[in-house]
């Protein structure tokens, strides 16, 4: 699996317009979306005008305090901007380079298909059912399926990978994509998307975040939040009268800075940088979101359906054994498939000369000075091989194999050679009998080779409660045996369509959340049936419009990925939560007692940071407030760490680092803070 590689946080390229992004965010159009900082930022420019009110009037009390609070303020607002902003950043510098793929491109329109005449045409104005050609050395315009022609892409602007795929009309690779290059030949393409809606137009826009919006978890936490800070609200407007029962007053400044040290501006300032940078850590995998919806929904997946070829499994079967008939060496053999392989470029074969060479040191011989000559494989036949200095030797299925020897005159098949193609059948692998003339030599295991680490990779997922299927055509017997050394929980064995549509609707019933790869037509009903969809770029337009994600790469062990990076998306919110409500209350032992101090004394005993004095404590939690967001930014961008673990380990994993770390760490940093202050005479 190939990422983009990731551009360091705090690159100057996104830090210079990330810090003049944080001054363009004040605007309060655009910080009412987040309800915590936009009341963050009433309560700095209401500080503002007092304080402006009393230089303007000559009140010197306290003003260097009062000066110093606001300045904080704003800054608690700045990095929060600051946060969003650099998230943001990332995504738009890789826009920037999507969008140059584009740049004056200009399209060979058809105006007369018949006589092949063509006229240049800006790609901007085409428009769907329209034909272009696209040779050598051209720039697809836009997005379409291929009518006529074969040719070698080189999709890398887009998915990042510099070797080239094959896109040919017809069958499951017609698609092709805006701003990808044609490297050879030439093919006719049918525009399929409206300029604004092509999927490198949707890409910019997803990854620059212009069309991110907040998925449902978001929502319901920007509601717990905005009824934390709504509650806080009336309990802050309530202490001036509890403060004027008991004889005495307290500042407006020191009740906003109360106010802001309560309510939960961690969490409320990196929410938004924490979904921007999730959705961006899936487009550096290379894996288009086409909402954040499905990227949360990724996270809660509870069951995973996996397609056998290609991601269980390498997707070529690779010869592993030879089994000779009664009175044929191993060697010979081998040496016979060799040599009927020796032209035979399918993986297959190529695997049987290299499986010869490494067991039996025979080498690949010289077939043209011995004027060989080779048959094909045909479905008519269903077997290939070579006529060489005499011989005959012919491989391919038992029947076929078994019909072409009775052609010769054998009617007698070893009863060692049926037992060893029934073994290899019932172990899931595929038999390939080899005859020379009319005799039976014997049989070549063939084998689906399951990729290595992927067992342990669906014992992980097991951990994490997530039930694995397997979907392949195979026969049962087949689909048993390659589950179990798979490690896969269960297997869907000859399946179709509609088996696959129904596996997903059970499921759902039960009230699970489902994930499927798929990049052919017959996948699109289950890939919109499933709530995490992930078709495969180079499949047909209908799987690509089906599903909710797309996988640049087509890559389908990548499905894993996603679920990891969903869990992942998850988790950061979740720990970042407990940390931010941790963090405050350990802020109130900083903030409370300092206040009413010189109300009631006895209130000195909570002072148990031994904070120098009541301005000290509240100015050092009012920093320690705005620099511990700064600090934060680069967990919100990169992600918590993920771990297959269940849900239980999980969560006290979280309580201690994110929780007990929420606690410890404000009395560290006010602490430190507190001592640079008193020290320097701030307060």
């Amino acid at each position: 699996m190939s990422a983009r590689k990731q551009s360091s946080t705090f690159n100057s390229a996104i830090l210079v317009p990330a810090i003049r992004g944080s001054f363009a965010k004040l605007n309060p159009a655009h910080m009412i979306r987040n309800p915590v900082m936009f009341v963050v930022e009433v309560v700095a420019a209401l500080t503002t005008v007092l304080l402006v009110r009393d230089l303007a009037t000559g009140v010197t009390a306290e003003l260097g305090f009062q000066f110093q609070i606001v300045l904080w303020l704003w800054f608690t607002v700045l990095f929060a901007n600051f946060a969003e902003a650099v998230a943001e950043g990332r995504g738009k510098a890789q826009a920037a380079s999507l969008r140059r793929t584009r740049s004056e491109v200009v399209a060979k329109l058809y105006v007369d298909e018949a006589k092949g005449t063509w006229i240049p045409t800006p790609a901007l104005e085409l428009e769907p059912g329209q034909v272009v050609l696209v040779e050598a050395g051209d720039i697809i315009p836009s997005d379409g399926e291929v009518i006529e022609g074969v040719a070698s892409v080189n999709e890398a602007a887009i998915t990042g990978e510099s070797a080239p795929v094959i896109r040919e009309s017809g069958g499951d690779r017609s698609a092709v994509t805006g701003g990808t290059l044609v490297i050879s030949d030439q093919i006719k393409v049918r525009i399929t998307a409206a300029q604004g809606s092509t999927f490198l137009d949707r890409m910019i826009a997803l990854v620059e975040g212009a069309e991110r919006q907040k998925t449902p978890n978001e929502i319901a936490l920007n509601i717990l939040l905005a009824g934390m800070t709504i509650i806080f609200i009336f309990a802050v407007a309530s202490i001036p009268s509890f403060a004027s029962y008991a004889g005495g007053a307290v500042p407006i400044v020191i009740l906003v800075a109360l106010f802001v040290t309560l309510i939960p501006t961690t969490i409320g300032a990196l929410l938004s940088s924490i979904g921007i940078a999730g959705m961006d850590r899936l487009v550096r995998f290379n894996v288009l979101a086409m909402s954040g919806r499905a990227v949360e929904a990724a996270g809660d997946v509870d069951t995973l359906l996996l397609d056998k070829t290609g991601t269980i499994t390498l997707g070529n079967r690779v010869a592993t054994e030879f089994v000779p008939a009664p009175g044929v060496t191993e060697r010979d053999l081998a040496d016979a498939a060799q040599l009927a392989s020796l032209a035979d470029e399918t993986p297959e074969g190529r695997s049987i000369v290299v499986l010869a060479k490494d067991k039996y040191g025979i080498r690949g011989r010289d077939m043209a000075g011995l004027k060989a000559e080779f048959i094909p494989f045909t479905a008519q036949t269903r077997m290939s091989g070579v006529d060489i200095d005499g011989r005959q030797i012919r491989k391919g299925a038992e029947d076929a194999v078994r019909a072409y020897v009775r052609t010769l005159g054998n009617n007698d098949v070893p009863a060692e050679v049926t037992k060893a193609v029934q073994s290899i059948a019932k172990s899931g692998g595929t038999p390939l009998v080899v005859a020379e003339g009319s005799k039976l030599l014997g049989v070549v295991h063939l084998k689906d080779v399951v990729k290595g680490g992927i067992k342990e990779r669906f014992a992980d997922l097991r951990a994490m409660g997530i039930r694995t299927v397997m979907i392949t055509g195979d026969n049962a017997l087949t689909a048993a045996a390659i589950a179990a050394e798979a490690g896969v929980d269960d297997f869907l064995a000859q399946a179709t369509p509609e088996a696959k549509l129904k596996l997903i609707r059970d499921e759902q019933a039960k009230g699970k959340l489902v994930a499927m790869c798929g990049d052919g037509t017959n996948d699109a009903p289950a890939l919109a049936q499933a709530d995490v969809g992930v078709a495969m770029n180079t499949g047909t337009m209908a799987a690509r419009e089906a599903g909710n994600m797309v996988d640049l790469d087509s890559d389908p062990t990548k499905l894993i990925e996603i679920v990891s990076i969903g869990k992942q998306l998850l988790m950061t919110r979740g720990a970042l939560t407990t940390f931010s409500i941790a963090n405050d209350v350990a802020k109130y032992f900083a903030i409370i007692p300092a206040m009413f101090l010189a109300l009631y004394p006895q209130l000195g005993a909570l002072n148990v940071m031994g904070l120098a004095t009541p301005q000290s404590a509240i100015l050092s939690a009012i920093i320690f407030n705005a620099l511990i967001i700064v600090a934060l930014i680069p967990l919100a961008l990169r992600g918590v760490s993920y771990r297959a673990v269940g849900a239980a380990a999980l969560l006290r994993r979280n309580l201690v680092i994110y929780g007990l770390g929420g606690l410890v760490v404000p009395f560290v940093g006010i602490k430190l803070i507190d001592m640079v202050v008193s020290a320097i005479g701030l307060a």
